[in-house]
């Protein structure tokens, strides 16, 4: 007898069109950019049941006061990520998986702290796979510039402001030792030094062009299974290579590939622990035709378990 596929799960769609984070304007736009590339009806095709939650609410920065420079918008940033984490800890409490469309990277916070607590209410931990061209693990005294999108992952491993290091009130969301980046090749000079000491296992693309994805991404996945009932995926579309995907917020030459992509995201599937998922830093307004947005579906499908047959 042929063997029947297991029922695909929920899947929930919240937008998070935050850009206060970013340097470029313009991810704000995304989570339409990645809608109108056809992400809820692609999810049906597959077989998935969707539920399209909407946008979480986001300030303006024409409404908005930046506030101190090592931390620009910092206020703003935290109601955004607070809210955003309240309905995310709600989606898993129902037994969906989130899938939170950005804006800038730093509404990871939110994110990831939403599915902690709700992991944490079950006496259980989460892992993350960090996909980026950046490890993310500023804080207001490193950053060169006071975006926030630059700080995110320091923040779930519990440096950074109390803003967004203590929403639900504890500290780390993650465990450092449970935390993989996957891609990375844009590091600050004083950024440096506190991915060294954070405990996170980082795999650059020196590492990917000397060992492959294949070997990379099975290591990854191991740190984020590692004691954990599953993982957190975090993809920042500025992972893949300009070439493929030129319209993020701060592009950086030399990524993954097409193939190598889908490769990870098919890896991802394959071990059916992803318990969440984010796809940020799309933006419109330097894109060509919505290619990063179709992009970004595709992987995004990927990660869900499309396969090729």
């Amino acid at each position: 007898m042929p063997r029947t596929k297991p029922a695909r799960p929920s899947v929930a769609i919240l937008g998070a069109p935050l850009d206060l984070g970013a340097g470029r304007r313009g991810v704000d736009m995304g989570p339409s950019a990645l809608r109108v590339a056809g992400l809820g009806p692609k999810l049906a095709e597959l077989g998935f049941r969707v539920e399209d939650l909407g946008n979480i609410n986001v300030e303006q920065q024409e409404s908005s006061q930046p506030g101190p420079r090592s931390a620009r918008y910092l206020p703003a940033i935290a109601a955004s990520c607070r809210d955003l984490a309240e309905r995310v800890k709600a989606v898993v409490e129902n037994g969906k998986i989130p899938l939170v469309l950005g804006g800038d990277h730093s509404l990871a916070v939110g994110t990831v702290s939403g599915a902690s607590a709700a992991f944490r209410a079950r006496g259980e931990r989460l892992g993350v796979v960090w996909m980026d061209a950046h490890t993310d693990m500023n804080t207001p005294r490193t950053s060169p510039s006071g975006n926030v999108h630059g700080m995110p992952l320091a923040c779930i491993v519990g440096t950074g402001p109390r803003e967004l290091t203590h929403i639900f009130g504890y500290a780390p969301k993650v465990a450092p030792r449970n935390v993989a980046l996957v891609g990375i090749r844009d590091v600050d000079l004083d950024e440096r030094p506190l991915v060294r000491k954070s405990g996170v296992r980082v795999f650059t693309m020196r590492d990917i062009d000397e060992r492959g994805m294949k070997a990379v991404m099975a290591d990854a996945l191991a740190v984020a299974n590692d004691g954990t009932a599953g993982f957190h995926l975090s993809l920042d579309m500025d992972g893949v290579d300009p070439r493929e995907a030129p319209g993020v917020g701060t592009p950086v030459r030399g990524g993954f590939s097409y193939r190598e992509a889908h490769l990870a995201m098919e890896m991802a599937a394959d071990t059916h622990r992803m318990r969440t998922m984010e796809v940020v830093e799309v933006n419109p307004v330097i894109d060509e035709a919505n290619r990063t947005a179709l992009l970004a579906v595709e992987l995004a499908l990927s990660a869900l378990g499309k396969t090729i047959l």
